[in-house]
């Protein structure tokens, strides 16, 4: 008494996650995600009884389809659920698992390899943000096929892949109003806590693509240099990096962010790898072992605006930003406005992706049976 529903397993970028085509869930989103709960194994800390990795990085869903929007070719709705919780958040986006959106669509025949490479416009339904993705099709005994295999590596993933090149075309205010939803490039705030003395600090609060808070991380008595490890054992820390949070979801007209995985904290420091600027950040509540695609881009963002908390830390060479985090490095490729500096244009980037499994994912006909 199981529900059969075919997926795809696959890594994209630093995360993982079963991929759906649309028309094989439920329509009605409700049911659709009781069972990406079911698939998923939450809530449980461990995600024994499901497909999930007991941590928020593969603990993430991708449903792709045909876009109906002119010059678009895919929609793709990320889907980020928690272990231990009951949340199936669809509003923020992830350019790590974005990275097999193409790959993905190629598996399963919604696009046919044209030439070496094949880019294909995606629309990301959390954001209505576009995006080209680029990928290798080599041609292969019986076509052209997509590629895993190259030379390129990523920081946070071992070994090597072919390349897949993501070209954001429209990424400021992604969720939040506007590139700086508070208006400004800076702000000052002041923190209180039953777990903590109150403090002040100055902030950034940015979303080019993804709503992040940065701040010094001298300012919450960090290096910014700690280990992951570290910094999830800091009690102290994350009580204050909590309520930062929450003060600083209404400050971006986010509202009450109690429940959501926005925005997230960002602490910065000054690079010491021969990078840009180095990065400790929070999804939200478990420092990332790396960074997040669209959380470098909007880190990088910041590094090139005169005033937020990464200027007079962040080292640039041009246009391109290396940002530093736990694991080694994430560039990110800015297309600078050449009449005003401080507009980013676009932002471009590499990954990596790999199918994984494919095969049927069940979960309990109660839950849902198309047959019924």
């Amino acid at each position: 008494m199981q529900t059969p529903i075919p997926t795809l397993f696959m890594r994209g970028g630093t995360s993982r996650g079963p991929f759906f085509l649309a028309s094989d869930l439920p329509a009605d989103v409700a049911t659709r995600d009781q069972v990406l709960l079911a698939v998923m194994g939450s809530p449980d800390p461990r995600q024994i009884d499901g497909l999930g990795g007991a941590h928020p990085l593969t603990s993430k869903v991708g449903i792709v389809s045909p876009s109906c929007t002119p010059g678009v070719a895919l929609d793709f709705l990320f889907v980020q659920l928690q272990p231990a919780l009951s949340t199936v958040d669809t509003t923020p986006n992830c350019g790590n698992m974005l990275a097999a959106v193409v790959p993905f669509a190629i598996e399963c025949g919604l696009i046919t390899p044209q030439a070496d490479t094949t880019t294909a416009r995606v629309l990301t339904i959390n954001t209505q943000m576009q995006c080209d993705i680029t990928v290798q099709t080599p041609l292969g005994p019986h076509g052209r096929v997509i590629s895993y295999d190259g030379e390129t590596r990523i920081d946070g993933v071992p070994g090597t892949s072919a390349p897949i090149t993501i070209n954001f075309l429209d990424t400021a205010g992604s969720v939040c109003s506007g590139l700086l939803p508070t208006g400004q490039v800076r702000d000052h705030v002041t923190i209180s806590g039953s777990a903590f003395e109150t403090f002040d600090l100055d902030i950034t609060c940015i979303d080019n693509g993804m709503p992040l808070v940065l701040f010094n991380a001298r300012d919450v008595d960090c290096t910014g240099y700690e280990s992951v490890a570290a910094l999830n054992t800091n009690l102290v820390l994350k009580a204050k990096l909590e309520a930062l949070r929450l003060h600083c979801g209404h400050l971006m007209g986010l509202g009450d962010v109690t429940t959501k995985n926005y925005p997230k904290m960002t602490l910065v420091a000054a690079p010491r790898d021969g990078g840009s600027i180095c990065t400790r950040s929070f999804i939200p509540h478990v420092c990332h072992d790396a960074i997040g695609v669209l959380a470098a881009v909007t880190v990088g963002t910041a590094c090139v605006l005169q005033g937020s908390v990464c200027d007079g830390l962040s080292h640039m060479t041009g246009s391109s930003v290396s940002v530093e985090h736990p694991t080694g490095e994430f560039s990110v490729e800015l297309g600078i406005d050449p009449n005003d500096p401080q507009n980013v244009l676009r932002a471009a980037l590499l990954r990596t992706a790999r199918l994984i499994m494919r095969g049927e994912v069940m979960v309990p006909a109660a839950l849902w049976s198309p047959s019924r």
